[in-house]
């Protein structure tokens, strides 16, 4: 059986942008925030990701979390 090791994690902040001024489409920039503890909880995450959104010029759209593992067989 195989088994997955997480290596990292990164949170992302999706920030609204604004629209479009052609299509009206909604627009957005992101902030990216590298090591993040592996072990960290999406209550820990949300938490800190509103505190640095407070710190934003543009209003928060979504919170994200990347992780990255590696994938071994478990013999």
């Amino acid at each position: 059986m195989a088994v997955a090791h997480m290596q990292n994690s990164q949170l992302r902040l999706v920030l609204h942008d604004g629209n479009d001024p052609v299509s009206g489409d909604p627009i957005y920039k992101a902030k990216s925030f590298n090591n993040v503890k592996t072990d960290a909880t999406a209550d820990q995450l949300y938490a800190i990701a509103n505190a640095f959104a407070g710190l934003q010029e543009r209003p928060l759209f979504n919170i994200e979390r990347k992780d990255s593992s590696d994938i071994r067989s478990g013999e």
